[in-house]
């Protein structure tokens, strides 16, 4: 977010310097995003090319056990991607003429004053835009050590690969991680609160997720159960050992005995320490309550006051915790320094679960639209494109996997679009772009698609939501 919207503040002509905490590119390059994709990457080749049936069905013939990785190879691979897309954002930003300074950034008492917390110098300024970013939540009763049990952060490291793991939490990185372990040989059993996994995701599309990416894997799971209590091991010596409760009850239900937890329940954050108390700015579990205009708020009462001439973005506001959002939300906070009022958009920001294969989506679930429809008086239309009848996926023998797109059968308008399958990452753009310029199903619908691609499953959704048949 900080580096989006420094980049957007040299555009418009603004002298801007970036408190960069020593951590240029943030969780997304350093800790999030970028590795993460890497070793999804690798482990992903590893998964196909083990897959002898799959390869045998387009005459390619291989022996399984001669498929070897190198654990440390992979390791390197994500770490050396961090490192260089690190250094690109850096470079970027001097290049373009903006001060880099190593230390993190706090608020004096005094508005329009940030300290370098590194040197103490305090540095003098018309805005300032808050961009902290978050870091893993680990819960009460987890003790994380970064070796047996550890977060994202640790998981990224890949020091090991465990025969047996267990991932607390089942959203988007729990799923992204179970993908990579079990590619790489590792069973995992997903331990999740909720009484369904993928709590947050759309009904439908958990429920393929579930048959595609657990049901045929070594994956088990518990839910509607806390890890209460986790504590760490030995690597080949002693076992984490993980005790779990009903959700509802607080009884305990089960004790087990793994190789490694990764603790995958969401994050939090970095707010902490940041001079916010001394700007009279009351946090709600740390988020920093602010306006449309991304300007920030005392509090998150009624009767909050607006702090003039400071900003926050990203994860640390909560609105929408992605690394894309962030960048959005630092665009509009540049153009609304520079005086044109900007509003960001939420519900046409895409979001992509990388799993093989991938999940995305723009907007809200079925579920959610279902009750929009009631409250709002509109009548809910769906329609369904799937990657069965896809030229291209069948040639890629990924036939498995649907895209649905929800709209207003009054106007046409596309409310929300969820995508299971192949690519499902590259095809929500399309959807998320309809969303945010308001295109209607009829205009999509008639809007031509390269053939043969990915992207006709869109087009078999588009027509079909108009009584369209998609050859």
């Amino acid at each position: 977010g900080g580096h989006g919207a420094a980049l957007h503040s040299r555009a418009q002509g603004l002298s801007t310097a970036v408190f960069a905490g020593g951590d240029v590119g943030g969780t997304c390059v350093n800790r999030g995003c970028v590795p993460s994709k890497a070793l999804l990457a690798a482990s992903g080749r590893v998964r196909e090319m083990k897959d002898a049936a799959h390869l045998e069905s387009m005459g390619i013939q291989v022996d399984e056990s001669a498929i070897q990785y190198s654990r440390e190879g992979i390791a390197a691979h994500a770490k050396n991607l961090a490192k260089r897309v690190k250094g690109n954002l850096e470079n970027s930003l001097t290049a373009l003429g903006c001060e880099v300074i190593e230390g993190r950034g706090i608020l004096t008492e005094n508005p329009q004053e940030v300290k370098d917390e590194l040197t103490g110098k305090v540095y003098k300024c018309k805005d300032i835009i808050l961009a902290p970013g978050s870091v893993p939540f680990v819960p009460p009763g987890v003790v994380a050590d970064e070796k047996t049990v550890y977060t994202s952060d640790g998981a990224l490291e890949l020091q090991f690969v465990p025969e047996w793991v267990a991932i607390i939490g089942s959203g988007y990185i729990g799923l992204e991680f179970s993908d990579v372990y079990t590619a790489l040989g590792a069973e995992v059993t997903f331990i999740e609160a909720m009484d369904d996994l993928m709590p947050t995701f759309d009904r439908e599309i958990a429920k393929q997720a579930e048959r595609l990416l657990i049901r045929d894997r070594p994956i088990d799971y518990r839910t509607g159960v806390f890890a209460a209590e986790v504590t760490p091991g030995i690597p080949g010596e002693k076992p984490v050992t993980i005790k779990m409760i009903d959700a509802k009850t607080k009884e305990h239900v089960e004790t087990i005995e793994v190789d490694a937890a990764m603790v995958a329940t969401g994050r939090v954050p970095n707010t902490g320490n940041m001079g916010l108390e001394a700007r009279g700015i009351e946090t709600n579990r740390g988020f920093v309550n602010v306006n449309e205009k991304m300007q920030v708020l005392s509090s998150h009462d009624e009767n909050a006051q607006l702090i003039p001439n400071l900003y926050c973005i990203g994860d640390a506001n909560g609105k929408m915790m992605l690394a894309h959002a962030a960048s959005a939300h630092g665009i509009s906070a540049i153009e609304n320094i520079c005086g044109r009022e900007h509003v960001v958009n939420h519900a046409a920001i895409p979001a992509a679960c990388f799993t093989h294969p991938e999940i995305s989506m723009v907007g809200p679930t079925e579920e959610q639209a279902v009750e929009m429809a009631k409250n709002e008086g509109w009548t809910l239309g769906k329609s369904q494109g799937s990657f069965r009848a896809n030229s291209k996926a069948l040639a890629e023998g990924e036939g498995n996997g649907i895209a649905k797109v929800l709209f207003k059968k009054e106007t046409g308008e596309v409310v929300a679009v969820h995508i299971i399958g192949l690519h499902a990452a590259d095809l929500i753009q399309e959807c998320a772009n309809a969303v945010a310029a308001g295109t209607t199903v009829q205009e999509l619908s008639m809007m031509v698609h390269t053939h043969p691609t990915l992207s006709e499953v869109m087009d078999e959704a588009f027509k079909g939501a108009v009584g369209m048949a998609s050859h």
